[in-house]
């Protein structure tokens, strides 16, 4: 069976994090049904606010209100059952409040990537019950937010959350690395697992490498986790389960999409994002631009005076089944999704394909060279 995943004094029965997506695409709806299943569910901050009836708030405002309020909406239909955490994007204008409120709701989990969380720490409170848990894409990052938490707050990372450039969404790698195959997930895991062991044995804690980006089945899950990993966070496979917030004609998109529509794009805030190719990606891509007044500002890098278009908007509109007027974030993999499942089936198949690699694998030889062995 799945092995739980244990982060501080918490402890999931599956070690299966399902990826914060942002801009409604993760809600108290996948998230609860995520963590009903004995998963970690997470909920995706950014644009969280944009998506509230406009009123005489602010954004910010009315970001940590909508925040509060999925929180709680998933705390109640998750039936008090798993583990519920937040994805924060480090470049977001409102991060600073959004942790706050997450804090104040007492959260399981923060899990804070899309730069350094370098000051995080700083708007914890005491005894807390919250764990802090980095999104890095290199043991050098681990290793740069490991010593400033430590020597600034004294507080050692609760684990982190190591993602490949397979992954959806924005990426944290340039151009040029997301194809090679030194930057590849299983070469980015032993450099991190020695920078996990390493805080382990000075301060006497766990500290998981959660593996990211481009796991898809079971068999993946039971590959990264014999590589070291102590859990997976996977995204995309939860887009097409009837519980996933967004409008079916964005789970659509993934069931229709092809390999060759999956394509990487420069966006407006400044990182390579993995995206699903439509009209208004190739509009864009051949110069075409959509103008836009800000009314959100943010994301502290977009550079408002030459973006082609807004990506709030793009996601807000794709997020509602508009994708004339936007479009879909993925991970590598999207092409493979065939149909609309719940997330309890869905969990179920996840263990089944565990189990059956498992039982498969011969015991004499290491994982990667088993992997290695399939994939010619």
């Amino acid at each position: 069976m799945l092995p739980e995943l244990r982060i501080g004094e918490l402890t999931a029965q599956v070690a299966i994090i399902q990826g914060g997506m942002s801009v409604g695409i993760s809600l108290a709806g996948l998230a609860s049904a995520v963590a009903r299943e004995g998963g970690i569910g997470v909920i995706g901050t950014a644009g969280i606010g944009m998506l509230e009836r406009e009123d005489s708030l602010g954004v910010v405002q009315r970001s940590n209100q909508a925040l509060r309020h999925e929180i709680r909406k998933a705390r109640g239909m998750s039936n008090g059952k798993g583990l519920l955490g937040v994805n924060i994007m480090v470049a977001l204008s409102n991060f600073d409040e959004l942790v706050r409120t997450a804090i104040d709701e007492k959260i399981d989990i923060i899990f804070a990537g899309a730069g350094l969380p370098l000051n995080l720490p700083m708007l914890a409170i005491r005894n807390m019950p919250t764990k802090l848990v980095p999104i890095v894409s290199s043991a050098r990052a681990a290793s740069i937010i490991a010593r400033r938490w430590i020597k600034k707050f004294n507080y050692v990372p609760n684990g982190f959350v190591l993602e490949g450039p397979l992954a959806g969404g924005h990426l944290g790698f340039k151009l040029s690395e997301i194809e090679d195959p030194n930057f590849s997930l299983e070469k980015l895991i032993p450099p991190t697992l020695k920078i996990a062991q390493e805080l382990e044995e000075r301060f006497n804690r766990h500290v998981p490498i959660i593996a990211a980006g481009g796991i898809y089945t079971g068999a993946d899950i039971h590959y990264f986790l014999d590589l070291g990993a102590s859990g997976v966070q996977m995204a995309t496979r939860f887009v097409t389960t009837h519980e996933c917030d967004a409008a079916i004609e964005f789970k659509q998109a993934y069931i229709n999409s092809r390999q060759e529509d999956i394509r990487i794009i420069k966006s407006p805030v400044g990182l390579p994002g993995r995206v699903l190719r439509n009209n208004f990606v190739n509009e864009v891509g051949a110069g075409h631009r959509r103008p836009f007044k800000c009314p959100y500002h943010c994301i502290i890098t977009c550079d408002v005076k030459t973006s082609p278009y807004c990506i709030a908007s793009a996601l807000i509109n794709a997020k509602l089944g508009d994708l004339s007027n936007g479009f879909a974030f993925c991970g590598s993999n999207a092409y493979r999704a065939k149909e609309i499942v719940s997330v309890r089936d869905l969990m179920n198949t996840l263990e089944n394909e565990f189990c059956k690699e498992a039982f498969k694998k011969p015991s004499n030889i290491s994982s990667r060279e088993y992997h290695n062995k399939l994939a010619s």
